[in-house]
């Protein structure tokens, strides 16, 4: 029996049973969940430590490379690229849409939308209800916002980016929402002339009015920061801005700092009053490249890591330590490749914590609610 979702028609409930239904706004689209696979409940291979499990949370079937993840409602957002090209080029099957994918903490399929392009940059914005999305990392990129509780055709709005191309010469990637604001990494800046050297933006704060996403620097690749570990005032040289985070308050550093990860300098830039005349900046400089970092805010809790490499979303469970830092090694990186990560922030060390994964991205904690 399918559930009756609130906000959504007639025709919306049906698509979660299995029926298509015709686009909802230009480039997207919600769709039946009926060419994917349901979550599994195997064994996963991967080892974690004593007083921890496993389980596969979901997994992609027709659709491919989880990235993105995000928590709204009670229930579990998932992005899925399906090959789609860094600048929206069409995968070798001819896709061009990325899916977002709604789950129940308890694996089930609610409802999914097609967006145009590739995801690669998505989060939550609970006092909008809404979910936030960018396409496209490398360039053509362009924003989407999903309201699930909306009236069908009001569930999707397209936003393009102003300026246009944006200063940086690349893309975007990574949300975050402070204070109401959404702060967006800039991804794969062009370098300066002599080829080695960046000085673009690497973040923007962003606003949203009409059809059009407003991006004003706030952070620049060569920007001046202090060295988290010796104190010393550097000049940053940020080639790869990539994720990014609000660190929970209760971390054991950095709390209410908001975190952008420059992804291949293996480097942590960490902000106090992000996007005012009072913002200071930090670097903590890890021992590998990572992706995507999530802080557990509970004692108990699930911990939901998407790896693209086994298309599949992978849930660990137990007993956590509050403040306790997890950051995602891909299958790319040059110490500890394929591992899922935990993150000393007083050092910039990164340990292995998870082993058996291929390539882990997007990671998401959830406290348990009881």
């Amino acid at each position: 029996m399918t559930r009756k979702l609130p906000g959504f028609s007639r025709l919306a409930r049906a698509s979660v049973a299995g029926v298509g239904i015709a686009a909802t706004a230009a480039g997207a689209a919600l769709i039946a969940p009926n060419a994917f696979g349901a979550p599994a409940t195997s064994s996963t291979g991967i080892d974690v430590p004593s007083g921890y499990s496993t389980q596969v949370f979901a997994s992609g079937g027709s659709l491919s490379s989880p990235d993105d993840i995000a928590l709204l409602g009670g229930n579990v957002f998932v992005a899925y690229q399906n090959g789609v090209g860094a600048k929206g080029e069409p995968s070798s099957s001819g896709r061009t849409a990325s899916t977002v994918v709604e789950y129940t903490q308890q694996g089930r399929k609610v409802a999914l939308w097609n967006l145009t392009g590739k995801i690669d940059g998505m989060t939550a914005d609970p006092s909008a209800q809404r979910v936030i999305a960018t396409v496209n990392e490398d360039g053509n990129s362009s924003l989407f916002t999903l309201t699930p509780g909306a009236a069908l055709g009001a569930q999707l709005a397209h936003y393009q980016f102003s300026p246009s191309p944006l200063p940086h010469g690349g893309g975007t990637d990574s949300i975050s929402v402070v204070g109401g604001a959404l702060y967006i990494a800039a991804s794969n800046p062009s370098p300066n002339t002599d080829g080695k050297t960046f000085s673009g933006p690497a973040l923007y704060k962003v606003t949203l009015a009409g059809t059009t996403a407003t991006a004003k620097p706030v952070l620049k690749d060569n920007s001046t920061a202090v060295d988290a570990q010796s104190g010393k005032q550097v000049t940053l040289n940020l080639s790869d801005p990539d994720s990014n985070t609000l660190v929970p308050t209760l971390a054991p550093r950095f709390g209410g700092n908001l975190m952008l990860d420059s992804q291949g300098d293996g480097e942590q830039i960490y902000l106090v009053n992000a996007g005012t005349s009072r913002q200071s900046a930090q670097v903590l400089k890890l021992n590998t490249q990572v992706d995507d970092t999530a802080i557990a805010t509970s004692t108990r809790g699930t911990l939901y890591v998407t790896d693209p490499g086994t298309n599949q979303v992978v849930a660990v469970r137990g007993s956590f330590t509050a403040g306790q830092t997890f950051a995602a090694v891909p299958d790319d990186s040059k110490v500890l490749a394929g591992a899922l990560g935990s993150l000393d922030l007083r050092t910039g060390s990164v340990k292995p914590f998870g082993k058996g994964f291929k390539s882990p991205h997007g990671l998401l904690f959830v406290p348990a609610t009881n």
